[in-house]
């Protein structure tokens, strides 16, 4: 088994010590390293390495069948009448939504039988890619010469804002500029976008996320972690002759596969002192707010059914998140990865020479601003103090009306033109706000924000206005009418006159904190991250100039291509297949005598002997993958789909900052197992015949 050589043995020759900044800051040597940009693919690097001959027409289709969801994951078109396949937990909060008492979807599941049984979801948007566009020479022409970190934010800011809005206006798709490469390369990324999106089929919770958080993020799994909705146009079920055939005799072990999805956030290309930042203040701050979240919501969830309901699916995404950034916080506690870090850094010094101040300084010393104001930006601007879907309407309602009267350019990017119909359509969705769960998720936020800060801080003692958190969630919540759609819309269709002489106890707290906000905002802005990108920036460059496009670069919520191969690997000794069955699923619910998170869905007992117990249930692979791709296809050779991409296993969750294939995997739902699923558990003969599985 090939190991990742230790940084000591390179460290006598330049070379060699290039080779380890190769490793250590985004390049690929050996391994399938790589989220890799559509227009640039690695199609040198797949024929060398695997002999696949990448053309473009694979990537178009790969490309115009792949979709993002405002959820925050990935999916894929598989039919020619718009039905498209995602993850379960993409799709809980959409199910969360279309639930009520006594018809809790997220546990029991959704079949619709005819598209007139499907359900609308109140506020889910999918984006398709159709183009992108390499604006970088404009945007870095409107700050050339511009030394003044606050006057260049602004100049770029305003600029990228431009691009967006003459693109919106000429093509009518959404347009978002991009920052690729740590600030050396913008994109401007079009998009055709659907918000007519209707439930077809979701399983019951229990078999979609069999192993709940015990087995989140471990492997060998049995999840079917899959949800399928269908977009709509003008009314009618889209359609278009880019979609994936699915694949269920699905991949062989050592198969070469494709991921193409929306990878969240990595930080691969950040310097040491970044992610030292990160290890010794925003993780542990982050975790502690996690904590607090899930501990409360269990309490809430404990005390009833109705509770436990309106509770599962944030308590779900919270605790995925707690565990994840848990798994990349001891990875960030690994010195290794850091010596790494800080001697690929010094392998690059003694390679160039920068010009005027060293960018890793600046870097060194915009992170030790940001560390001093850090706990407030994140409490107050990002809202965690705060967290309520009441108080993040009255927030969008209040910054609306401001943000309004100023010109495109000038206004803060949520607000300009290019985001608008985006921003409307979640601010009116129809979906219920639950009182109940607002007070605890408020309370909750207050009683961080008073132990991180301290009760007597001025941003406590505004947001408390002097009574407990329990009591300020209360009168906040009860003194709100913003769960009413159209209150919201009568307050943005007011503007600056309406909210001025509103009453709500929502909105009266969203502006008696704005002016901080913003100030915490610009702060970040101006003393951190324009710094930074301008540091970054010159290190980017020195990489494009040695290295070329031999990298990719760190994920941004837009559409990548990964590949890997599949297969197994070994854990203390024991090797673990490159996928499960069925057969392994009841084996392990057994061995916990049915109880939860193990408990099978009665559907799954009452037809078990109907089932082929050898079919193929998730399997692994070496793709690069992280929190984004959730839903994405993963494709074969020929383009099908073989899988549904779900999750990575703990030895993954490192790859946030260094890749690693030797024990790190991410997981998938066979395309076999669907299959099987659909026909001997669900009966869902009309989805499998329009999917081509019958």
């Amino acid at each position: 088994m090939r190991k990742v050589a230790s940084s000591l043995v390179f460290a006598e020759s330049p070379g060699f010590l290039f080779f380890l900044f190769l490793i250590f800051s985004g390049g690929t040597v050996r391994s399938d390293e790589g989220m890799w940009l559509l227009n640039d693919p690695p199609k040198d690097l797949l024929a060398k390495r695997h002999g696949f001959e990448l053309t473009q027409a694979w990537l178009d289709k790969a490309r115009l069948a792949s979709i993002r969801l405002n959820s925050g994951g990935s999916g894929s078109f598989v039919s020619s009448s718009g039905l498209l396949l995602t993850n379960h937990h993409v799709g809980a909060d959409a199910l969360a939504k279309l639930s009520s008492p006594g018809k809790d979807l997220l546990k029991t599941g959704f079949l619709a039988r005819t598209r007139a049984e499907e359900m609308q979801c109140p506020d889910l948007e999918i984006n398709v890619l159709m183009t992108i566009e390499d604006v970088t020479d404009r945007v870095e022409a409107s700050v050339r010469g511009v030394t003044d970190p606050a006057k260049a934010s602004a100049a770029r800011r305003a600029e990228t804002a431009r691009i967006e809005k003459e693109s919106l206006d000429k093509t009518g798709l959404r347009s978002d500029v991009v920052v690729l490469y740590q600030g050396a390369v913008y994109h401007l990324y079009r998009y055709k976008k659907y918000t007519d999106v209707r439930l077809v089929f979701a399983p019951e919770g229990a078999i979609a996320g069999f192993g709940g958080d015990v087995d989140n993020f471990e492997y060998p799994r049995y999840g079917l972690d899959i949800c399928v909705f269908r977009a709509y146009e003008n009314g009618k079920p889209v359609e278009s002759a880019n979609y994936l055939k699915i694949q269920p005799a699905g991949p062989k072990e050592n198969d070469l596969v494709f991921v193409t999805g929306h990878p969240g956030v990595t930080q691969r290309l950040e310097t040491a002192a970044r992610l030292e930042l990160r290890r010794d203040h925003l993780h542990p701050f982050m975790l502690g707010w996690l904590r607090t979240m899930e501990n409360g919501l269990a309490q809430f969830a404990a005390s009833g059914v109705e509770p436990a309901r309106l509770a599962n699916k944030v308590s779900h995404s919270i605790a995925n998140s707690r565990k994840a950034l848990t798994g990349q916080y001891m990875g960030l506690c690994d010195e290794a990865l850091m010596v790494g870090k800080r001697e690929a850094e010094s392998a690059l010094r003694a390679q160039v020479k920068f010009r005027g101040q060293d960018p890793y300084q600046a870097i060194a010393e915009a992170c030790a601003r940001q560390a001093a104001f850090h706990r407030e930006y994140a409490l107050i601007e990002r809202g965690l103090a705060v967290d309520s879907d009441l108080f993040t309407i009255a927030r969008h309602l209040v910054r609306m009306a401001r943000e309004d009267t100023l010109p495109g350019p000038d206004r803060l990017k949520e607000y300009r033109d290019s985001a608008r119909a985006s921003l409307e359509l979640s601010l009116f969705s129809p979906a219920p706000i639950h009182g109940s769960l607002e007070k605890v998720r408020l309370t909750l936020g207050l009683t961080y924000l008073a132990e991180q800060l301290g009760a007597r801080h001025p941003l406590a003692v505004k947001l408390l206005g002097g009574k407990s958190p329990e009591r300020r969630a209360q009168e906040l919540v009860d003194g709100s009418r913003l769960a009413d759609v159209q209150e919201r819309r009568r307050l943005a269709q007011g503007g600056q006159k309406a909210i001025d002489s509103s009453s709500d106890s929502m909105i009266a707290l969203a502006k008696s904190i704005d002016a901080e906000a913003r100030a915490l905002r610009k702060r970040l802005e101006e003393e951190v991250e324009e710094p930074e990108r301008q540091a970054q920036r010159a290190i980017g460059l020195e990489r494009f100039r040695i290295l070329g496009k031999t990298m990719a670069p760190d994920a941004t919520f837009t559409l990548r291509l990964a590949f890997g191969v599949v297969k197994g690997y070994e854990v203390d000794g024991t090797e673990l297949p490159f996928h499960t069955t069925f057969a392994g699923l009841y084996a392990k619910a057994d061995d916990h005598q049915g109880a939860s998170p193990f408990k099978l869905p009665s559907a799954w007992i009452d037809r078990k002997e109907k089932l082929n117990l050898q079919t193929p249930f998730n399997f692994v692979s070496t793709a690069d993958t992280i929190g984004g791709n959730s839903g994405s296809p993963v494709l074969n050779r020929a383009g099908e789909l073989v899988g549904v991409n779900f999750d990575r296993n703990r030895h993954g969750l490192v790859r946030n900052f260094v890749y690693t294939d030797l024990q790190a995997r991410h997981i998938a739902v066979h395309a076999g197992a669907i299959a099987e699923a659909l026909d001997k558990v669900y009966g869902a003969s009309e989805l499998l015949g329009e999917l081509g599985l019958r």
